[in-house]
């Protein structure tokens, strides 16, 4: 199980810090920074919405591998998949998994 879960930890936090600097940079951008217009936003400004699409994708492939191995249900397993979509949820579903795991006794201490 701790195989399955680090996967899903590592891509949960990769993949929401990428997120969490693209949302931030879009607002920045928007604010400030007159990304409404789009000769104004950097190349890497999209690039990081790109990867974050890959990662995203490799992140609903952990997730998956982790419910189907804890048996989570499809709720569950739902509002996992989507945390990866909000802007720093990947953080707090990623702790709720954890702690979930940790009280049923399927990780390490």
């Amino acid at each position: 199980m701790s195989g399955a879960f680090l996967r899903y930890r590592i891509m949960a936090w990769v993949t929401g810090v990428v997120l969490a600097v693209a949302f931030v940079w879009l607002i920045v951008g928007r604010l400030f920074l007159d990304y409404g217009n789009p000769d104004a936003r950097p190349a890497f400004y999209g690039y990081l919405w790109i990867a974050h699409g890959w990662l995203y994708f490799l992140y609903l492939i952990a997730g998956v591998d982790l419910a189907f191995r804890v048996r989570y249900s499809v709720v569950r397993t739902l509002l996992i998949l989507v945390a990866g979509t909000i802007p720093f949820a990947s953080f707090f579903a990623e702790a709720a998994v954890h702690k979930d795991l940790r009280g049923r006794g399927q990780l390490d201490a």
